[in-house]
C-alpha cells in the first residue's frame, strides 16, 4: 500500500469513527470552518482526539483546565464543554487574530463565560498565572510551539496537583521523535527526557494514526 493509500485509509476510519461515535455537532463544525475562513492553519485536534481530550477532563471531574495553544479554540470547545457549573479553562495563545477567532468560536457555543484567553507568549504567561494562583489546574493540555514542550510541562507541573493529568499532543511527528534534527524534532526529544527524568509523575505516550498522519500524545498523572 503506498503511503498516500495509507493516508487515506487512515482519513476514512477516522471519519467513520467520528461519524459512529460523535456525529455532526453545528458548534464544532462551525468553529473549523470560521477557523478556514479566518486563514488560521488546519492543524486543529481531529475529532475523535478532541473527544478524547473532553472524556479524561470528565472521567477525571476537572474543575480547571489549562490549554497552551488555543489556535482556533477547537480543543477549547472540546474542553470546555466537560466543565462542570463554576468550571474554569485558561487558554494561552500567542496570536492576537487567533486569540479573536476563538473568542468568537467560543461565544457561538456559549462556552464564552467559562474560559478566560490569555494572549502572549506563553512563557510570559505562566509566571503570571502562578502569581494569580488560577491553579491549581486539574488538566494541562499543550499543543502549542514544539521547541518549548519542555518548559510547558515543567509550568503544567507547576501549576497542577497530585492527581492532574498533563497531556502534551504532536509527540511522535512521522515518527522524526526518534533522529529528526529539525527544531520541532528536538522539542520533543527534550520533553520525553523530562517526563523520563521527572520523578513527581508518571507518564506513558500514545502513536496515534488518523486525518492527522502519524503522531501521538504524551499523557503524565502527577503522584499523589
Amino acid at each position: 500500500m503506498s503511503s498516500q493509500d495509507q493516508s487515506q485509509r487512515w482519513n476514512t476510519v477516522d471519519a467513520y469513527l467520528a461519524d459512529r461515535l460523535i456525529g455532526a455537532d453545528a458548534e464544532l463544525d462551525s468553529a473549523l470552518a470560521f477557523n478556514a475562513a479566518a486563514g488560521l492553519p488546519a492543524i486543529d485536534v481531529s475529532p475523535p482526539q478532541g473527544k478524547l481530550l473532553h472524556l479524561l477532563a470528565r472521567s477525571i471531574g476537572a474543575r480547571r483546565i489549562l490549554e497552551v495553544g488555543a489556535l482556533g479554540g477547537y480543543s477549547t470547545i472540546w474542553l470546555a464543554r466537560a466543565l462542570p457549573e463554576g468550571g474554569r479553562l485558561v487558554t494561552l495563545e500567542l496570536e492576537q487574530k487567533h486569540a479573536d477567532v476563538a473568542a468568537a468560536n467560543l461565544a457561538r457555543a456559549g462556552l464564552a463565560e467559562r474560559v478566560d484567553i490569555r494572549v502572549g507568549p506563553a512563557l510570559d504567561t505562566l509566571p503570571k498565572l502562578e502569581t494569580e494562583a488560577a491553579g491549581p489546574f486539574d488538566l494541562a493540555f499543550i499543543d502549542a510551539d514544539k521547541p518549548n514542550n519542555a518548559n510547558y510541562f515543567a509550568w503544567a507541573l507547576k501549576l497542577a496537583r497530585p492527581g492532574s493529568l498533563i497531556i502534551v499532543d504532536n509527540v511522535v511527528r512521522d515518527g522524526s521523535v526518534l533522529a529528526g534534527t529539525d527544531a520541532h524534532a528536538v522539542g520533543a526529544r527534550a520533553l520525553f527526557d523530562a517526563l523520563a527524568a521527572e520523578p513527581r509523575v508518571t507518564a506513558t505516550a500514545i502513536q496515534t494514526v488518523g486525518s492527522k498522519g502519524w503522531d501521538g500524545f504524551a499523557i503524565a498523572l502527577v503522584n499523589g
